[in-house]
């Protein structure tokens, strides 16, 4: 953006953000120059914008659930349609619940399952660093708890059989599609938090395989798939004999499988 820093208005950004293709470039120049906190800042933000740098990732922050999730470059950006997870949390978990958030990326879904209830003992991990400091900044004024590495391995031993509600926000893009995605997620996120193997379900079954080992009696699994995914998803969860539940959202196009353990244990898998 050539103009002087001290030229830069709210029509200019307006401008320069529609001629680079943003549809809702006043919008975005409202935030944009919202968040800004220097005149050359103001002129950095909208140059990376132009260039393509998803929104989220050129303010710093996205919002949740009335929240705003801080979101560094290269961390997946929490989708709209997600709150309805939380949403279905919020309706099972007690005051003082113990929460996992796997798979937690930026940490959107245990913070704002945080905010949403009381006194609840929160944890998070997820594999890769950045997304792990990322969450740090959201999940810890919330009192949680962020761990580094694979699925249930940083975990606390001590969690096991304690945990009330199991969010995983699993990747679920097959490995084939995952170069049909918009840009803004096939470039600008980490591949680990899309691809999710051959048929988008590899993650969910790692996860389903662990989930009653660290699940309470009447604890809570709930996790995110397409809906073409759905049938799939719902035979891996029911696997052992169990009966998962379905809930769907056609405003948000949100999809979510959650399973309950039963208070006299089934047969579910221990499988770390």
């Amino acid at each position: 953006m050539s103009a002087s820093p001290s030229l830069i208005t709210f029509p200019t950004v307006v401008s320069r953000l529609r001629a680079a293709g943003c549809v809702f470039a006043e919008d975005e120049a409202r935030l944009i120059l919202a968040t800004a906190r220097t005149p050359a800042g103001l002129l950095a933000m909208v140059d990376r914008r132009a260039a393509g740098l998803p929104l989220e990732h050129v303010l710093g922050w996205a919002e949740f659930r009335g929240l705003r999730i801080s979101v560094d470059a290269g961390v997946f950006v929490p989708r709209r349609r997600t709150e309805f997870l939380v949403e279905q949390a919020v309706a099972l978990a007690r005051p003082g619940a113990v929460v996992v958030d796997l798979c937690c990326g930026s940490g959107a879904l245990g913070a704002a399952l945080a905010s949403a209830l009381s006194e609840v003992e929160l944890y998070a991990a997820d594999i890769d660093p950045v997304a792990v400091a990322c969450a740090r900044r959201n999940v810890e004024p919330a009192g949680g708890t962020v761990y580094e590495g694979d699925l249930y391995e940083p975990l606390p031993a001590a969690l096991r059989g304690r945990v009330d509600v199991l969010l995983a926000n699993v990747p679920y893009v097959p490995t084939e599609e995952v170069g049909l995605l918009p840009p803004e997620a096939r470039v600008h996120e980490a591949r680990v938090a899309l691809d999710g193997g051959v048929d988008g379900l590899d993650v969910l079954r790692r996860v389903t395989a662990g989930a009653g080992r660290w699940l309470t009696p009447g604890g809570s699994l709930l996790f995110e798939t397409s809906g073409r995914q759905a049938a799939s998803a719902m035979d891996i969860v029911a696997g052992d004999g169990l009966e998962p539940r379905l809930a769907e959202c056609g405003e948000l196009e949100a999809t979510v499988i959650i399973w309950t353990r039963p208070s006299a244990p089934q047969g579910m898998s221990d499988a770390p």
